[in-house]
């Protein structure tokens, strides 16, 4: 096992020293979660709005640095939590300091920029990873293992309205989480897009739905709105001889699988398809697997920790950071062309 020797030295673990850009709403439950993760050191962070600064610094007692470039200057990992309008130049700096990273989802602004930084990556030779937490939603790592080329996938993503978030397209804010998530499943490129969407209360669209077409055959049909009357985060799996469905919101997952038998089973409850003609039954059925009690930003902060330590390949790659990006803004271009 190959381990980084910054923090291992002589058999005694070196702690990782870590800080945070942008304590806002999501950036506060960062700080949270780090202290959580076992071998980070919360070293301090950065946020330029000063009320806020004195209040994360007497809650959680740690320091609120001047400036971005101190704190980055002060740690081993940067972990940006900031707008996403200012993600590149974070990330950039951090990477050219030869910082690891892991940066909020959407990675950045545009695909060109996430290019960028993917070469300022290997060039650094360090660990990024992107916050695409629904990977580690308790739901979908239950269903993982059953998850075999699925061939059509259904995502719903309802919100309340929230005015924080609008100042990005639907399809940035809420929808990349099923762009990832569908991505991560099917093993294809994506061949053609279809889209709309509806500008309602924002200067962006609220409400959008996407087609993705696959190479291999596989469809994908998402859509995802933040004018809803309620909170839905729904994906159907649909695949040979097996539907699965995961409530991300609510932490359930459900199987509906079929198997080939010769003849009636001798349990007068099991639900039995006769397809007649010769051909053998199908029989019916229904599985609930356990879905653990886990804090995904912990469990994603704390993957990427093992990644650093280990290094290894982090789960969710700025390569995969790159291609949710992508795929979301060939969706927004085919929505801007039909408003």
């Amino acid at each position: 096992m190959t381990v980084r020797k910054n923090y291992l030295c002589q058999n005694f673990f070196v702690m990782i020293k870590i800080g945070v850009l942008g304590v806002g709403h999501l950036g506060k439950i960062h700080l949270n979660c780090i202290l959580k993760v076992s071998d980070f050191q919360l070293v301090g962070f950065y946020d330029p709005d000063q009320e806020r600064v004195k209040l994360i610094e007497a809650e959680f007692g740690i320091k609120g640095y001047s400036n971005p470039s101190e704190l980055i200057d002060n740690v081993d990992v940067v972990d940006i939590v900031t707008p996403t309008v200012s993600h590149f130049a974070c990330a950039a700096e951090a990477l050219r300091k030869s910082k690891h990273v892991f940066i909020e989802k959407p990675i950045v602004t545009t695909p060109e920029e996430a290019q960028k930084l993917i070469e300022l990556a290997t060039e650094a030779n360090v660990k990024v990873q992107v916050g695409h937490v629904e990977r580690f939603n308790p739901a979908f790592l239950a269903a993982q293992p059953h998850i075999n080329s699925p061939m059509f996938i259904e995502t719903h993503r309802l919100a309340l309205f929230n005015p924080r978030g609008t100042d990005v397209p639907v399809v940035l804010d809420l929808m990349i989480h099923d762009i990832d998530i569908v991505l991560s499943a099917v093993k294809s490129k994506v061949k053609k897009v279809h889209a709309s969407g509806v500008n309602v209360v924002s200067d962006t669209p609220d409400i959008a739905n996407a087609r993705l077409e696959f190479e291999n055959g596989a469809v994908a049909n998402l859509t995802a709105s933040r004018l809803s009357l309620k909170n839905m985060r729904k994906t159907r799996i649909f695949q040979r001889d097996a539907y699965i469905t995961v409530d991300f919101l609510d932490k359930i997952t459900e199987i509906v699988r079929m198997d080939e038998i010769d003849d009636f089973p001798e349990d007068p409850m099991a639900m039995v398809i006769d397809l007649g003609d010769g051909k053998k039954k199908k029989r019916i059925y229904f599985e609930k697997p356990e879905v653990g009690n886990i804090n995904a930003i912990v469990e994603e902060l704390t993957s990427f920790k093992n990644s650093i330590v280990y290094n290894t390949e982090p789960p969710v790659t700025i390569h995969d950071g790159y291609h949710a990006l992508k795929v979301a803004h060939m969706i927004m271009e085919k929505i801007n062309g039909q408003l």
